[in-house]
């Protein structure tokens, strides 16, 4: 037994490993590169053929990753492939698949079971797998170990389970792959052991924690008290609104207080791949235990509500004008979750459209980070990206800032827009036509 586990782990330690990473996406591409920029072998593996075809052409697909990183990986090195039997090439089998909630809120683990059973076939002796996606705590015990040991390799002993949880950040600067902290669990302490051989490579602080399904709840932890303070915040919003008071400035007041105080600020919504959906992996498996998770359902109700009461706010300001939103032309500024980034997944923008176009509006937009609305599996727009000038801003009834990208004009917004509705606190000083939402 400690013959394999020694072996990975030198395998590991020597770089001579052959890294496999198998979803390509906004966490499994950065990872790539870094395994890549240390001095691994990295293989890519995806079932999309337009995202290895574009990758083993040294372009990339996701706007903060540059094309030349990608293309100095593919010089060092690096290959994707949509060929599934090259996993038994492979030391290490890293899933970065996604994790949705389907249309009654409960987790789809069909990529997670899908790539797991798509692996079994080329599993071998020496092999770590490693899962990546968030999901309910449970997950790598209940879906992976049974599914891992059916060929008859023994977890812990010829082959090595464990779950390290993605920590992405698109778009901040602070933070890289290498200099965020890594959580990891394993299944045995000999897989924790070889997981902790496979990632202290390539992360600065690897954190060990005793069990697959504490690694699995550490992550939705996270996720979870991001969420309900968003929530709060979005209902202090609502409160400070009716009282006459700023929450922004509120916000950045509290956030002078050294201890006790983290700043969260308000929205129209929550958005991306995680935090708007993750709790709700906790109240299902919670459901199991017979145990009710009220903070996170509660907090989950507020911020779905958020772009309904951008809505509002449109209305009243259209209003106040003798117009309806039947009729009205009304730009989107934003339709990124967040700022600065091309991601539009579950994004509070897209629904802020829909809600306008049900009530007979108009509706264009404006990102310049997403320049072609994109095919989405829920939602359906055959628009382009507006370039924001005098004349374009001016022929709308109202502007809605939805994201606030550092690349806007905001002044340019303010001077020239009839009506404009701010979901983010970036008009601080009032005006008689910019409504906070």
């Amino acid at each position: 037994m400690s013959q394999q586990k020694q072996s990975s782990i030198n395998k590991f330690k020597d770089k001579e490993a052959l890294v496999g990473i198998i979803g390509l996406g906004y966490v499994g591409l950065p990872l790539m590169l870094r395994y890549n920029a240390i001095g691994f072998r990295v293989l890519g593996i995806d079932i999309d053929e337009s995202k290895v075809s574009k990758l083993n052409a040294g372009q990339s697909y996701i706007e903060h990753i540059p094309a030349e990183k990608i293309s100095a990986a593919c010089q060092s090195g690096f290959e994707a492939t949509t060929d599934f039997r090259r996993i038994s090439e492979c030391d290490a089998l890293i899933l970065c698949v996604p994790t949705p909630l389907n249309k009654y809120r409960e987790p789809d683990m069909s990529f997670v079971i899908d790539t797991t059973n798509a692996l079994k076939p080329y599993l071998r002796a020496g092999q770590i797998v490693s899962l990546e996606s968030t999901t309910y705590p449970g997950t790598t015990e209940e879906e992976l170990l049974s599914r891992v040991q059916e060929g008859g390799l023994v977890v812990g002993e010829s082959i090595f389970l464990v779950y390290s949880p993605e920590r992405e950040d698109p778009g901040n600067p602070n933070f890289e792959t290498r200099t965020i902290p890594k959580v990891i669990g394993g299944h045995t302490p000999a897989c924790l052991e070889v997981g902790i051989a496979l990632y202290e490579q390539a992360i600065d602080q690897v954190v060990s924690v005793s069990s697959t399904k504490a690694a699995e709840m550490t992550k939705l932890l996270e996720n979870i008290h991001r969420a309900v303070n968003i929530g709060l915040v979005n209902e202090m919003k609502i409160v400070a609104d009716r009282m006459g008071i700023d929450i922004f400035e509120v916000v950045d007041a509290a956030a002078t207080k050294p201890f006790g105080f983290t700043a969260y600020y308000p929205g129209p919504g929550l958005g991306g791949h995680c935090i708007p959906i993750d709790p709700f992996y906790l109240t299902w498996k919670a459901r199991e235990y017979g145990l009710h998770t009220r903070f996170i359902e509660l907090s989950g109700e507020v911020n779905q509500a958020m772009p309904e009461y951008v809505l509002n706010k449109l209305m009243g300001g259209l209003n106040n004008s003798g117009k309806a939103v039947k009729g009205s032309k009304v730009l989107v500024l934003g339709i990124a979750y967040k700022k600065n980034v091309d991601d539009m997944r579950e994004s509070p923008s897209v629904e802020i459209m829909e809600l306008i176009e049900a009530k007979g509006g108009i509706v264009a937009y404006s990102d310049p980070h997403v320049p072609v609305f994109p095919k989405m599996r829920e939602h359906h727009f055959e628009l382009s990206s507006l370039a924001l000038n005098a004349e374009s801003l001016a022929s709308f009834d109202a502007v809605v800032l939805a994201t606030d990208h550092d690349k806007f004009d905001y002044e340019l917004i303010k001077q020239h827009a009839k009506l404009v509705v701010d979901s983010r606190g970036k008009y601080r000083v009032p005006a008689p036509h910019i409504i906070k939402a």
